[in-house]
């Protein structure tokens, strides 16, 4: 207890020190009084800036029990505000591992505040969502950090899936893992260390597939089709070429349908049809519909539907049903205009 009261007597000194220094100190320009005003120490005669005394927001190190500094563990006093947490990380969090004196807690007490920290983190989420959203926040920190890509992309792609979940996107087939793996995807475009959709889902907690239709359901709700290059850009590609090679199809129609195919998924995309599907998917209903708007009637929905299945399932009523939108949708744009004209006014 007396070494205890010497601490505090010796601390009340030094800072009755300080005072008294402030209190007596004299400009160096003009020799006049020095004030303290909010922050600021000024001359209260010719007005100058003596000193600022502003605060530290940022993270800093503090010690748990009494003493100089040095004398025991050190552990960080409060956590920085971060885009990666459901609140910005405003909520208080406890992990120290010693008591007020230093002392390393016991086994029980170790258990004790493992408790207390689990009860804190239920009690910090306010409904189911925000513990999904939490749970999605964390899987975009770990993508990030497997891909060894920068802090900034973690907090663009946590902003992408906020949005999502404000947006309400998540739900049905589109599960929040695979929401989280298409914002890190679309994340990673946006800031030049772009990486392909194959690279994010091998540590994506779901398949290639929903990592490819997440980025899809972004790019089309949340408004990005003109930032955000397409995912599988080679998907009508694909089904063409599957097509020729079983179908027999001549070469001038499937390039012809080649060319009607991209020009009606990229209508598709302008119309966010399907933004849930897998762009194989999409782009085979755009290759059924071209060959409904151009001349020849070549192929069936199943042979479209069994050529997208070398890459993706694919079934024959998905077909079907996305054809006749993106007709609808091409209609809507240009009427009863033949493709070929559309397609060569457009380039002219």
């Amino acid at each position: 207890m007396a070494s205890t009261n010497a601490i505090g007597q010796e601390g009340s000194d030094r800072v009755d020190e300080q005072t008294h220094k402030q209190r007596t100190r004299r400009c160096e320009e003009c020799g006049g009084r020095v004030v303290r005003e909010a922050i600021e120490t000024v001359c209260a005669g010719c007005g100058l800036v003596v000193d600022e005394d502003a605060l530290v927001r940022g993270m800093s190190p503090s010690l748990h029990k009494h003493g100089e500094v040095g004398s025991g563990p050190v552990e960080w006093s409060l956590e920085m505000t971060t885009s990666l947490r459901v609140d910005r990380g405003l909520h208080t969090t406890f992990f120290l591992s010693t008591d007020g004196y230093g002392n390393t807690l016991s086994t029980a007490q170790k258990d004790f505040y493992g408790r207390l920290r689990m009860r804190h983190k239920r009690f910090q989420m306010e409904s189911k969502r925000a513990i999904r959203l939490n749970e999605g926040l964390r899987d975009i920190q770990m993508i990030v950090g497997n891909l060894g890509l920068p802090g900034y992309v973690a907090a663009d792609a946590a902003a992408l899936l906020k949005q999502a979940s404000e947006a309400r996107l998540p739900g049905g087939r589109m599960a929040w893992e695979a929401l989280a793996a298409g914002a890190v995807y679309v994340a990673t475009s946006q800031s030049g260390f772009r990486r392909t959709t194959e690279e994010v889902a091998v540590h994506a907690k779901t398949s290639h597939e929903r990592v490819c239709a997440a980025a899809r359901k972004l790019r089309c709700e949340l408004g990005l089709m003109d930032e955000v290059p397409p995912t599988q850009a080679w998907a009508v590609d694909a089904v063409v070429e599957v097509l020729g090679e079983r179908e027999g199809i001549e070469l001038d129609v499937c390039l012809q349908l080649r060319r009607a195919g991209e020009f009606l998924l990229d209508v598709a995309d302008g119309a966010c049809l399907g933004p849930g599907t897998a762009r194989v998917t999409m782009a085979a209903a755009a290759v059924y519909a071209a060959d409904r708007l151009t001349e020849g009637k070549t192929i069936t929905q199943q042979d479209v539907a069994d050529a997208a299945s070398t890459v993706v399932a694919t079934s024959k009523s998905k077909v079907s049903g996305y054809s006749r939108e993106v007709v609808g949708a091409y209609e809507t744009a240009y009427g009863t205009r033949d493709v070929e004209d559309v397609m060569a006014s457009r380039l002219a």
